[in-house]
């Protein structure tokens, strides 16, 4: 709606309003920003640290296996996680068409685990087909590098 004051003519206001376009924004901005925290997945595990320099990884789709505090194990791979029980691992592993064809899992063992049960992990990765294995560790805060 618009007022023409000089009287004459069928003239429209060109204006865009973005009123309501700002509130859709604001609306999905608050709508990302809660759901954003909630969208982490993957297990609890924490990792030792160490001083190393990271490795790049080319394809952030990676098979992963993850041992937690409690000795339990996660299979993760794009997103999607599945608890295995330790018994049957190299089944499971074994029937995985991503590690068929690619023959390499990323591993995750929480700090606290003790030594024989990774050791025992990585033998049934072996077992399972498993020709490389990555250990995930994590990097020490900056102020605690020397």
């Amino acid at each position: 709606m618009s007022m023409n004051a000089g009287g004459g003519g069928d003239e429209t206001l060109s204006e865009i309003n973005v009123t309501p376009l700002v509130d859709v924004m604001l609306v999905l901005l608050i709508i990302f920003m809660v759901t954003a925290p909630l969208m982490k997945q993957g297990v609890e595990v924490d990792l030792p640290q160490t001083t190393a320099e990271p490795i790049e990884r080319a394809d952030e789709d990676n098979l992963v296996l993850s041992l937690t505090k409690d000795k339990k194990i996660f299979v993760s791979s794009k997103g999607s996680k599945a608890e295995v029980t330790y018994d049957e691992l190299v089944v499971k592993l074994q029937n995985n068409e991503k590690l068929k064809k690619e023959k390499e899992i990323f591993l995750e063992a929480d700090r606290s685990l003790d030594y024989g049960f990774v050791v025992d992990v990585m033998a049934k990765l072996k077992e399972a087909g498993v020709e490389q294995l990555g250990m995930v560790t994590e990097s020490p805060p900056p102020e605690e590098r020397k």
